[in-house]
């Protein structure tokens, strides 16, 4: 191991939650290490929108401008590596990482974010963020009016269709199996001409990850230019159940309204702990994290 370094608080992700953390601590003249990864989930995806001033704006164009500014606090510090295991101290935390080095602070930040679990379909992984995609907050408004599906089943399938028929009326539900809605769901399904296909999917045809074709495993295909799909995921490390942080039923961190996790000096923030995926809600619960971690410190200080 190299020599341990101490920090008022270790930031384990630094991407918009993180630095939204990060940007706090350093205006509070708090000494604090981000380690990074870079392996953002949403790395494949041209454009992020619904965040005021950046709408638009390329992923990765606004994580760089955040961490050159971030960066301008000279109490924080940048390091990419991965986090490979962490442990309660007496003063706090002990954090190792790939490269064989450890640190230790007061308090322990994840900004991790959460990893996808693509489906064994053709093309999906290759779509997604891009025309496969998630949210209607984040991408809707850019898929309006065209040729729509919704790739999930039962209240979930039912929840999106609502959202999604505000925004195109040209809707199919792909349920890849038996379809599972109850009758005061599939009557409000069929009122609104919203078709259900329960045939399995083989492959999405696409162009450079805009989707064309849905080949079902029958032969047949659908024509369509976007998809919402809700697929499983997991979280991107186990460190924090390693220190003992519940996760809810979902498999998110659990969190209390100020980001606290169930364990006393660890906080969460971003997609780890919220399912409200989204740049701008990110940036938000980092900045709540690092403000409630300056508070905590100061009042033990002062």
């Amino acid at each position: 191991m190299k020599n341990t370094t101490n920090y008022d608080a270790i930031i384990i992700g630094g991407s918009y939650s993180g630095l939204s953390a990060a940007m706090a601590l350093g205006r509070s003249l708090r000494k604090v290490l981000i380690i990074d990864a870079g392996d953002p989930c949403n790395k494949q995806t041209p454009h992020s929108h619904n965040f005021v001033t950046q709408d638009g704006e390329k992923p990765n164009v606004i994580a760089v401008k955040a961490k050159e500014q971030v960066l301008k606090y000279d109490t924080v510090q940048f390091i990419n590596d991965k986090a490979i295991n962490g442990e309660k101290s007496e003063k706090g935390f002990t954090i190792q990482t790939q490269s064989g080095a450890a640190y230790s602070s007061k308090k322990l930040i994840f900004a991790t974010g959460i990893k996808d679990i693509m489906p064994d379909i053709k093309g999906f992984a290759a779509c997604w963020g891009i025309s496969v995609i998630h949210c209607p907050y984040c991408h809707g408004y850019e898929f309006k009016n065209q040729k729509t599906a919704i790739m999930a089943n039962g209240e979930r399938a039912f929840h999106l269709a609502s959202l999604v028929h505000n925004l195109t009326k040209k809707l199919v539900i792909l349920t890849t199996g038996k379809a599972n809605f109850d009758d005061t769901q599939l009557a409000k399904l069929h009122q609104n001409g919203i078709e259900i296909i329960e045939t399995e999917i083989a492959e999405m045809e696409h162009q450079n990850g805009k989707i064309q074709h849905i080949v079902f495993k029958d032969g047949k295909k659908i024509d369509l230019d976007a998809v919402y799909a809700g697929i499983p995921f997991e979280q991107h490390t186990d460190i924090p159940v390693g220190l003992g942080c519940e996760l809810t039923e979902q498999g998110y961190i659990k969190v209390d309204t100020f980001q606290k996790t169930s364990i006393s000096g660890i906080y969460a923030c971003g997609d780890n702990s919220s399912m409200m995926r989204s740049v701008a809600n990110a940036v938000y619960t980092g900045n709540m994290v690092g403000a409630m971690v300056n508070k905590e410190l100061v009042e033990k200080e002062f």
